[in-house]
């Protein structure tokens, strides 16, 4: 690090902090590229500064996720720089096989794999080189990264059309299937290939290889851990193996450990030297980080095993002190990080939900065996209501209280359903008491019905009469029928007679020089003469049957409206209106309107009559006239 990177204790302390809550150190990276990736999500979420970004992450436990993704650029893809795979193809890999006795396990460890590109690609020239049967009984790959989520994508083992570009089509037939989601290796590639989180840093690394693949991963790390880094894969690799790097890391200052076979495509062989010092010196470190980290896993395990709870749990001391908590209690009471080693008489689980929850401790505490409180009620902020079974359960070390634990169980789900089943069963009462109601009002029905079988009889016997009555009516009926159908003769007749002059009304229409438009008194369309087709290009089937307001034409229909109406209220007549308007063939004209109310068979206003003419060609034509 640099004097100025040193400066900002509050950017340390955010990546001790996330060391000490998730094992993710990135101490070792180089500060510049993890301050602008960190940085970048601090913009997502509106934090200006570390310290509060380092709060927001104790309240949001979710952001960790972004956030590693942010840090963690997992970009790759199959043989990335060709010219090297080729290299590496004609050249080590040709050296590896032959020094490979058949019965002897070519070992290859990706180290930062990301989505699995690179292992597959190795594997795809291996295959090539010695065939599927003996890969498969040969080759051992191993393939890690820090990042879960783009492990549990190389697991899946299956790419797009777009990520098998670089992928010769002769190799993508033979090693890839295709499905309905994309293209999937190959059963032979994928079982060869083991997958598993590793850190570089914490981890210990995979011995007696014969290639290590790790490409522009070191570019991340600052030069003290990438010597370190590099220490480790130097006892990883056997003495006859290879190292292959990314375009962008060179080894300049580490030639006491890999010299460059081929440097343009950043290919070394380890360099023979005391390598059983070597390897008991790294051993011995790698022990030492082990039993130092050792407490540190205990701890993220038993952290991970709390999480995993699927209900709210808390551990308190044995001198009533927060000792820990999971995930489901930071959602359900709201407790953060800086709650644990506080006194849980000072907080506020300790009296609510359950009022009663410090003195349910010491009584669990005195009697040795949990305690429960079911269906604790507890109003949520927005008056809504939640209940809770709380128990609390005596630890004991051998014979010795060492504290307590304390589970909250949302039950309010089941606190619905027995308030519900209670009401069913008052309900099921009360039905019951009706039935018997009942039952006794059906015998006496029964009874009823009797009587009423008699009067059913007699009844009979005036249906048979009445049988003889309806034979008469049927005759008369019949009769009816007939006049019936002489009157519907009679109005077929008048119907052909309506048609008739409907046809007159519409030629005489047809004839007149002017567009005729004729609304109903909710303003529908009922005719549309072919002069108004004429004048705004709607035929009459287009407009007929709908709101002249909602044409669209020439015409500004909605500065009409008014006057429209007040014809239609107050019966007003010849209203005119002069509008500027274009007509179908993009004209712009003078469109004069009158509007005149349309009489209905009673005697009231059943419409308008609307008359559109170019009063620009009429006044021409007037004034030529005269």
């Amino acid at each position: 690090m640099t004097g100025h990177e040193e400066a900002d204790p509050a950017f340390e302390g955010l990546l001790e902090y996330m060391k000490s809550i998730r094992g993710f150190d990135f101490t070792g990276y180089k500060r510049s590229s993890v301050r602008r990736r960190v940085q970048k999500r601090m913009e997502a979420v509106n934090t200006a500064h570390f310290a509060d970004y380092r709060d927001y992450l104790e309240v949001h436990n979710e952001e960790f996720i972004p956030l590693f993704n942010t840090i963690l650029i997992n970009i790759t893809s199959f043989f990335r720089d060709p010219e090297a795979w080729k290299f590496l193809a004609s050249h080590p890999l040709p050296e590896v096989i032959a020094a490979k006795e058949p019965d002897k396990p070519i070992r290859v460890w990706s180290a930062g794999c990301a989505s699995g590109e690179e292992p597959y690609s190795i594997a795809m020239l291996l295959a090539e080189a010695l065939g599927l049967e003996r890969f498969r009984q040969q080759v051992k790959i191993y393939a890690t990264d820090i990042d879960e989520r783009s492990l549990d994508q190389a697991r899946q083992a299956c790419y797009s059309e777009k990520a098998l570009e670089a992928v010769p089509e002769e190799v993508r037939r033979k090693y890839f299937i295709a499905n309905g989601q994309g293209f999937v290796v190959h059963g032979d590639l994928r079982r060869a290939v083991i997958f598993g989180r590793h850190d570089l840093l914490q981890d210990a690394p995979i011995s007696h290889l014969d290639l290590l693949l790790c490409r522009n991963t070191l570019m991340y790390f600052n030069a003290d851990t990438q010597s370190r880094i590099l220490s480790r894969f130097h006892f990883a690799v056997r003495e006859s193996g290879y190292l292959f790097l990314g375009r962008a890391e060179m080894l300049l200052t580490h030639g006491q450990l890999f010299t460059p076979v081929e440097l343009k495509h950043r290919i070394f062989r380890t360099v023979a030297g005391n390598l059983v010092r070597d390897r008991l010196s790294q051993l011995v470190s790698t022990a030492n980080h082990v039993m130092n980290q050792e407490r540190t896993g205990d701890l993220r395990l038993s952290d991970a095993a709390l999480d995993a709870v699927p209900v709210a749990y808390l551990v308190v001391d044995a001198h009533g002190c927060l000792v820990s908590f999971n995930a489901g209690a930071k959602t359900l009471l709201g407790l953060v990080v800086q709650d644990r080693g506080k006194l849980v008489q000072d907080l506020e689980v300790s009296y609510r939900p359950l009022a009663e929850l410090r003195s349910l401790i010491e009584q669990a505490c005195q009697e040795g065996r949990p305690l429960r409180r079911n269906d604790v009620e507890r109003q949520l902020p927005h008056g809504e209501f939640q209940y809770l079974d709380v128990v609390v359960t005596p630890l004991f070390d051998e014979r010795r209280l060492i504290g307590v634990g304390i589970s909250f169980t949302v039950v309010t789900e089941r606190h619905r359903l027995e308030e519900e089943l209670q009401r069913s069963k008052e309900n099921m009462e009360t039905a019951y008491e009706e039935l018997q109601s009942s039952n006794e009002e059906l015998e006496t029905t029964n009874e009823e019905l009797q009587s009423s079988n008699e009067e059913l009889e007699t009844t009979n016997e005036e249906l048979q009469s009445a049988n003889e009555e309806m034979e008469t009516m049927n005759e008369e009926l019949h009769s009816t029928n007939e006049e019936l159908q002489s009157t519907n003769d009679q109005l077929r007749q008048r119907s052909t007679e309506a048609d008739g002059a409907n046809l007159f009304l519409h030629s005489v229409l047809g004839s007149l020089q002017t567009g005729v438009t004729v609304v109903d008194r909710e303003l529908q369309v009922s005719i549309w003469n072919s002069h108004a087709e004429d004048l705004w290009g709607l035929r009459s089937d287009e407009v007929e049957g709908k709101s002249f307001m909602g044409l669209e034409c020439g015409l500004p229909v909605g500065q009409l409206a008014e006057a429209i109406r007040t014809c239609l209220s107050v019966q007003q007549t010849g209203q005119e209106v002069l509008l500027k308007a274009t007509n179908r063939r993009g004209r712009s004209f003078t469109c004069r309107v009158t509007i005149n109310p349309l009489q209905g068979e009673k005697g009231g206003c059943s419409g308008a009559i609307l008359l559109m003419e170019d009063w620009d060609e009429a006044r021409i034509s007037h004034a030529s006239e005269l």
